[in-house]
């Protein structure tokens, strides 16, 4: 995860953080010595032509019910959207004594004490959620209050807790019931506008994905936020639009969903037709919230269907899906299919328990573990993210080290290219030259019988040793070969050991061969032997006392691979690199035009050497050839 932008990482610190201060997200299960809990209180269910008068609580036809379940709603019976509840309020000791209820369930909702209204609240939106903080007088104690609450959904009544204390602890309570909620969204929320920039200094191929992830962390961010009760709480005149952003969210949630596998789940081909379906539902939900909105919510009943029923057997219906693609590449070995699948796995379990139990109970459910469900699926697309961001750095790594390496091996074609053609261009009109004043001087040493005889026989070595460097230079600039044939390598090695063994003896070293007779290659004999004899000759001169050279080669893949080993002197990397290199060599009289032949000449031959040596332990020559035939 260190590949991860530190934005972000530093974000899911702040989310873990959080979590561990308070992992249920309730955190008004407060002590008894600040908060007090009323534990019952009674409900009947109100007639069809109540409209919440407080005359039709002494109705003498309806029972009361006892009440002492504060986990789930009541089912309504029948089509009845009105509800009465009645509560007695303990002793309140506090200066400033308040209540709160967790969780009043209606969009019409009046609270009566001592006969007369002192709170109503009406929502004109399908938000019917309500924490309800109310301060009371000391002189409270004891009292009974009514509720009225009605509600289009049938869901009425109380659920949770109801609190009696300080009204300044009970602020705060009320704060940080869902203050966790806006923290969470909001941190989503940003993370997808980092990820929404950082895409677009991406590669095409990867924007895609990039994109379609931070629409998906976005529209989650989106659904926490609009969801939670803390903005229909404190902020309740922008109800409207939390509710139309939360279908908006919901609606952009489940293509880019299913784009997103679909782009890292690619063997399914299910997916990628489910996502056309759910992108063309989702712009019809979408243009029914318009129509909606332009009639005045006049349609709001056929809204919800498609929107709330039809759209969550959808949701249901993909996560199914997703689930089963991110198994079916975890168990292929996929390591980030098992992130995902991970990931993925616990969110959509949560997901369609708490779907399926919403449906089980009519809408009689607050869903709230899904939020976590969400947290560990996001956790898994940014651990594959920053997966990804490891791999293109290792990738981008070895492209600059492979960058550099062909822009070395470039340079090098250019300067032997150079070379090449000067070398020519020199040895053809020095050679000339040379041969004539050659001639003459020889002529010159027979007839001399003096002491200018020696000065004439070194003139004649110093002419023969610039003959045979500009026979490399020839041999450099014009590596073709005008007689090939095929070659048994055996055969050869033995007539360079020949002619090599005199010289390996005067350093106190011997030559040893492992060379099968059946290896046989296309080449011409005596280039073929001024390579290996300058390679040898290199070997034999960096040996110590009780030198070795073993020479050995095999079949491997169609080349003949021939290595040349031997227990000298060794060289250091920074030389070993520059083997070949015109003009370098590390002989004190050395020109380096040896193995700059040599190259040229098994290049020549289409094969390929290498060299391997470390100071003090020696050095390998490994060369390869295709095999004749």
């Amino acid at each position: 995860m260190r590949h991860v932008p530190k934005a972000v990482a530093a974000l899911l610190a702040v989310i873990v953080i959080l979590l561990s201060l308070d992992p249920t997200g309730y955190a008004a299960k407060m002590t008894p010595e600040i908060e007090n809990n009323i534990p019952s209180w009674d409900m009947r269910w109100g007639a069809e032509n109540e409209d919440g008068s407080l005359d039709e609580v002494n109705n003498p036809s309806k029972a009361w019910m006892h009440i002492e379940d504060d986990t789930q709603l009541l089912k309504q019976p029948g089509n009845r959207g009105t509800a009465w509840i009645r509560i007695k309020l303990p002793s309140l000791n506090d200066e400033t004594p308040a209540i709160l209820f967790e969780n009043i369930y209606g969009r019409h909702i009046t609270l009566y004490k001592d006969g007369t209204n002192f709170y109503e609240s009406y929502r004109g939106y399908n938000y019917e959620n309500n924490r309800i903080l109310i301060p009371l007088k000391p002189d409270d104690s004891g009292k009974t209050l009514y509720i009225w609450t009605e509600s289009s959904k049938h869901r009425l009544g109380i659920s949770g807790n109801v609190l009696t204390g300080d009204y300044r602890d009970l602020l705060g309570t009320l704060v940080r019931i869902d203050i966790l909620d806006i923290v969470l969204g909001s941190t989503f929320i940003f993370i997808a506008l980092v990820l929404l920039i950082c895409s677009f200094f991406l590669f095409r191929p990867s924007m895609a994905m990039w994109l379609s992830l931070s629409a998906i962390v976005l529209s989650i961010g989106l659904l926490i936020v609009t969801y939670s009760p803390f903005l229909y709480t404190f902020y309740r005149s922008y109800g409207k639009l939390y509710l139309q952003l939360f279908d908006v969210a919901l609606f952009i949630l489940l293509p880019s969903l299913a784009f997103f596998f679909e782009q890292n789940i690619n063997s399914i081909i299910l997916i990628r037709k489910f996502r056309k379906v759910l992108t063309a539902y989702s712009l019809f939900c979408f243009t029914m919230m318009i129509v909606n909105l332009g009639a005045q919510e006049r349609l709001n009943d056929v809204y919800y269907f498609f929107s709330v029923n039809i759209l969550s057997i959808l949701l249901v219906a993909l996560l199914v899906l997703l689930v089963f693609a991110s198994v079916r590449m975890a168990l292929k070995g996929d390591r980030e299919a098992i992130i995902l699948s991970t990931g993925f796995a616990f969110f959509a379990v949560i997901s369609i328990t708490e779907l399926s139990w919403f449906f089980i109970r009519d809408g009689h459910y607050n869903m709230f573990l899904w939020k976590w469900g969400v947290f560990g699926f996001v956790l898994a697309l940014i651990a594959i993210l920053g997966r990804r961001l490891a791999e293109k750095h290792k990738q981008v790594v070895r492209y600059s080290r492979e960058l550099e390496m062909f822009n070395n091996e470039l340079q090098r074609s250019e300067k032997m290219e150079i070379i090449s053609d000067l070398a020519a261009s020199v040895a053809h009109e020095v050679r000339n030259p040379l041969q004539v004043t050659r001639g003459f001087l020889q002529l010159m040493s027979k007839q001399e019988d003096g002491k200018n005889k020696d000065y004439l026989h070194i003139a004649l070595e110093e002419l023969d040793r610039a003959s045979a460097i500009i026979t490399d230079f020839l041999t450099f600039a014009k590596p073709e070969f005008e007689h090939t044939k095929t070659l048994t390598i055996l055969d050869e090695f033995k007539h360079i050991e020949g002619i090599i063994s005199p010289m390996a003896n005067l350093q106190g070293g011997k030559i040893s061969l492992d060379i099968p007779q059946e290896i046989k290659v296309r080449g011409n004999s005596s280039k073929f032997k001024q390579a290996f004899i300058n390679i040898i000759k290199n070997s034999i001169e960096a040996l110590r006392e009780q030198g070795h050279i073993h020479i050995w080669a095999y079949v491997d893949n169609g080349e003949a691979v021939i290595h040349i080993r031997d227990n000298g002197e060794g060289m250091d990397a920074q030389t070993l690199s520059r083997l070949g290199e015109p003009y370098f060599s590390n002989k004190t009289k050395g020109t380096g035009l040896g193995m700059m032949v040599t190259f040229r000449i098994i290049e020549a031959m289409n094969g390929k050497i290498t060299f391997t040596s470390a100071k003090g332990v020696g050095t390998e020559a490994t060369i390869r050839f295709p095999v004749a035939g």
